[in-house]
């Protein structure tokens, strides 16, 4: 079996917001390989809670009260290419999405290759 390395990155998006910030990061990656393109998975039902601190600039909810609300959980994977992370999140989901910082996981990963990859 041969596994090619990737990020996996994982964004809670506002349901509202969804839409553009997958469109702006794909016009930075196509989000596939040389078979697919288009290649994301996303949970619509997550919630999503905080409680802003005084020096945060939330865009929903004030500070020192819990806040909660629906979020869709977005995921997908790029080649493990450390400029190309950089600028999906630089230009793709940092200036598209909503949030002063949004939720984010990224990890360091494996995928099955096709079978035609690698030597």
């Amino acid at each position: 079996m041969q596994l090619r390395p990737i990020y996996r990155i994982t964004v809670f998006v506002p349901q509202g917001a969804l839409q553009d910030v997958i469109a702006a990061i794909k016009r930075v990656h196509p989000l596939g390989d040389d078979y697919y393109d288009s290649v994301l998975w996303y949970v619509e039902d997550a919630r999503e809670q905080f409680r802003p601190r005084a020096k945060a600039r939330p865009a929903k909810g004030r500070a020192g009260e819990l806040h909660e609300e629906p979020v869709s959980m977005l995921i997908f994977s790029l080649p493990r290419d450390e400029a190309l992370l950089d600028a999906v999140l630089a230009q793709g989901i940092r200036p598209h999405h909503p949030w002063e910082m949004p939720g984010m996981f990224i990890e360091e990963s494996w995928t099955l290759a096709q079978a035609s990859d690698g030597p």
